[in-house]
């Protein structure tokens, strides 16, 4: 039997998100996921687990709550932020009708979340130090061909590093009052206190935050995410997503990392791996093949070399594995690099400066 036939015509043409672990990649430094470096240890308690869970574990919704400072019924707890993006897609955008607008390079499951779902994507350009172009966002909305519901921006920016800032957020979504702006704060446990826009939910009724607790919680395994939103979207989403997204032990350790004490294990986390974020930097930049280095607020470097390719194979040829984007918009010669533990750099800056050779 040719199952082909059976698959749908949008999948059969979807190209899917090639995640770090989909790529593969044989070593032992791996810095190309943007991981903590180093887990924690927590409690499970068992005793539950012949029962489903909650949809929405209470403890959990409140505690994330309570972190984010807005009420529980602005969130919806999800199988990581991925999910989140999905679920958007799905409860807001009429396939093959209407879609969402990005602009690249940005993060990958945007457009794989829409194409997944038989959704349109539009594009709109950035200025050419690849910031966004608030202006060129709302032109490419209002002038596009088809009805674009929701707007996907990240900030700190994947893999770019950067910050969208408030006045240029403010100003989008002013001017599109009835499109979803969806604002993905991945990493915004790294950025400066004031690059977090999530209070914003409480003014703006079409806008969308997205978290999770893989960057700066260390919990990337525990597939543990977030949106914030007004209740109206919530409730919305709550229609669309799965019985029972969040596992018992996920909820358990989720709840665990969420408080007091967990939290300021994941700020002193972040501060330790911006500063050595820095120190990255300056090693990079006395490399004399490294053409560039992209300003960042995140857990990476976006490094831009002349010979990229000839980079990241003499590096896979020592184990130490790196994320390519020589095939992203814009983006020739560029490497990302995972801020991983001071052992993991300094094995990287060993062999990078022997390239010099």
């Amino acid at each position: 039997m040719n199952f082909e036939k059976l698959i749908t015509k949008h999948v059969q043409k979807l190209v899917p998100y090639l995640s770090a672990r989909r790529i593969g990649g044989h070593g032992h430094n791996f810095l190309n996921a943007n991981e903590s470096p180093k887990s924690e240890g927590y409690f499970l308690n068992s005793s539950s687990l012949n029962r489903y869970p909650d949809c929405q574990p209470e403890d959990l919704v409140e505690r994330f709550a309570d972190y984010a400072n807005v009420h529980k019924t602005q969130i919806i707890a999800t199988r990581g932020s991925d999910e989140a993006i999905g679920l958007l897609v799905r409860t807001f955008c009429e396939q093959e009708k209407e879609g969402i607008l990005i602009a690249p390079p940005t993060y990958g499951m945007y457009e794989v979340a829409a194409e997944t779902n038989n959704v349109l994507v539009a594009t709109c350009e950035r200025n050419e130090d690849l910031s966004l172009n608030t202006q060129n966002i709302i032109d490419a909305v209002n002038n596009c061909s088809f009805t674009i519901k929701v707007v996907f921006i990240d900030s700190p920016a994947n893999p770019l590093g950067t910050c969208y800032p408030k006045e240029e957020l403010v100003k989008l979504l002013k001017a599109l009052p009835d499109t979803l702006i969806v604002l993905d704060e991945a990493y915004i446990e790294f950025a400066p206190t004031d690059a977090d826009l999530t209070y914003l939910v409480n003014e703006y009724d079409n806008l969308v935050i997205t978290r999770t607790l893989s960057k700066a919680f260390a919990l990337a395994g525990l597939r543990c995410g977030f949106a914030i939103a007004n209740e109206a979207i919530i409730k919305a989403m709550l229609k669309v997503i799965d019985p029972y997204p969040i596992c018992d032990p996920v909820a358990q350790i989720a709840v665990q990392a969420l408080s007091d004490h967990g939290v300021q294990m994941t700020k002193d986390r972040a501060k330790a791996c911006n500063e050595r974020r820095e120190i990255l930097r300056k090693a990079l930049l006395e490399l004399s093949f490294v053409k560039k280095i992209f300003p960042s607020d995140a857990n990476f470097l976006l490094v831009e070399f002349n010979d990229g390719p000839k980079v990241f194979d003499a590096m896979a040829q020592k184990g130490v594995i790196l994320r390519s984007f020589e095939t992203k918009k814009n983006l020739k010669n560029c490497i990302r690099i995972t801020i991983g533990s001071d052992s993991e750099l300094e094995e990287l800056m060993r062999y990078l400066k022997a390239l010099e050779n």
